[in-house]
């Protein structure tokens, strides 16, 4: 579940393309890597679009399950362990199912049913999500491949942790014929299933890292949508381009519409009996898709090119920050950052100040209005942290890199971004890394970085 098979997202200030991904379908210990991390279980979620929870708790329940009737069992209504109320839901319907394949209707009446027994987990002003990434079922061929899916995927936890998200992480193949890139979906859709009180479901494939802990996604931007990915209009609906967009990063609402788009998406992939025409059609359709093989990326370019009235209107492409960034324009820009927040950080006393790790959403905030500010002073480029640099093409667990770059720059690649990360989380505790690739730390003195 690795974003290193997807290209990473064409920047047109760039003005080069991401590497084409590898179409080795054998790679079983890269099933995740374009479209997860390391040997854990995490996953997240995407949701209804009402504004107001009040529609959930008012709701009828749907007559798909009122039929059903669950045996009396105890239940402690101030949240004790029996904290699941008698009265049946969708989880007592034997017709519903996890997997793929299977529709399941009223969704969105089935998901308000179940908030309104379970009022405790209806999101009170803040949506919640769900973060989901994964790896393969086996050890790794890349001899450090392990060892870096456990730190990426240690990263992903850090943020989770920073800003009260639930993670799973699945090393799972969900079904048997969705195999490497396409082995999100299954994911995806098991997770809407088991957290209905998850209102967004987050896919970040394994090998992307967050290097911004303090900054949120904007979710009150997203309202009106559905799925949310890096992308650019003009690159889709003018240069049919099959690297317009990157899906290997997305956020996508625990919604009917959700579960609909995911089947059509699905339907051009290894599950369905079309997949070899599929591929032929994508080739055919985008300007600069040179192999036939269907993968999930073609085939989100091409449901919104040909669909756009169906599924383009509840779809926002997402470049107004670096909702996830191609590694090779960021890692070598990193020490410049942290040596612009350092000074940034000397100038303003409220933000050096040492707290608990549990307050660092409120620091967090402070940090992005001070660097918003100072942007508009000194100009943004090159100053801000980017949210998510993706390391597409290097797939750290086989080593099958891309040949455009060598594997040795990956990996330092790899441990600049990781150590860049981990050093906004250390931090809090204290120390920090000697340097980008330098796995040492050191301790902080008080009231740093004045004092250094």
């Amino acid at each position: 579940m690795s974003s290193s098979m997807h290209p990473g997202s064409p920047s047109p200030a760039a003005g080069a393309l991401m590497p084409r991904r590898s179409n080795k379908a054998s790679i079983l210990s890269d099933i995740f890597v374009f479209a997860g991390g390391a040997a854990f279980t995490v996953l997240i979620f995407c949701g209804l679009y009402p504004s107001s929870f009040s529609v959930f708790v008012n709701a009828p329940m749907p007559a798909s399950i009122s039929r059903y009737h669950v045996s009396d069992r105890p239940f402690d209504g101030s949240g004790g362990v029996y904290n699941d109320p008698p009265a049946a839901t969708y989880y007592d319907d034997p017709s519903v199912s996890y997997s793929i394949g299977s529709r399941i209707g009223e969704w969105d009446a089935k998901r308000r049913e179940w908030l309104r027994l379970h009022p405790a987990y209806a999101a009170a002003g803040r949506e919640r999500l769900l973060m989901l990434s994964g790896s393969q079922p086996g050890p790794c061929r890349n001899p450090v491949g392990d060892h870096l899916l456990l730190r990426l995927f240690k990263n992903k936890v850090d943020y989770c942790r920073r800003h009260g998200i639930e993670i799973f992480y699945s090393n799972a193949v969900l079904h048997p014929d969705m195999n490497s890139f396409w082995t999100k979906i299954p994911i995806i859709r098991a997770a809407m299933l088991a957290h209905p009180e998850a209102e967004w479901v987050w896919w970040v494939d394994s090998d992307a890292v967050f290097t911004d802990m303090d900054f949120e996604l904007p979710l009150d931007r997203y309202r009106p949508y559905n799925l949310v990915a890096n992308g650019w209009p003009h690159l889709v609906y003018d240069a049919r381009s099959w690297v317009s967009l990157n899906a290997g990063v997305f956020i996508i609402r625990n919604c009917q519409w959700s579960l609909d788009f995911m089947a059509a998406w699905a339907a051009m992939g290894p599950a369905s009996p079309d997949y070899e025409r599929w591929g032929k059609i994508l080739k055919a359709e985008l300007s600069d898709k040179e192999d036939d093989a269907a993968d999930d990326q073609s085939a989100l370019v091409y449901l919104l090119l040909k669909h756009k009235d169906r599924w383009g209107d509840k779809i926002y492409l997402e470049n107004e920050y670096t909702f996830q960034g191609y590694w090779i324009g960021i890692v070598g820009r990193l020490e410049n950052i942290t040596t612009k927040y350092t000074e940034m950080e000397r100038r303003v006393h409220g933000l050096r100040r040492r707290h608990a790790e549990i307050l660092n959403r409120d620091y967090g905030r402070l940090r992005e209005e001070q660097v918003t500010r100072e942007e508009a002073l000194r100009g943004g480029e090159g100053w801000r942290r980017p949210f998510i640099t993706h390391f597409t093409g290097c797939q750290p667990c086989s080593g099958d890199h891309n040949k455009l770059y060598s594997g040795n720059s990956c990996w330092e690649g790899m441990q600049r971004a990781l150590h860049f990360a981990d050093d906004q989380v250390l931090r809090d505790y204290g120390f920090r890394h000697d340097g980008l690739l330098n796995i040492d730390v050191k301790p902080l003195p008080f009231d740093y970085p004045a004092t250094e």
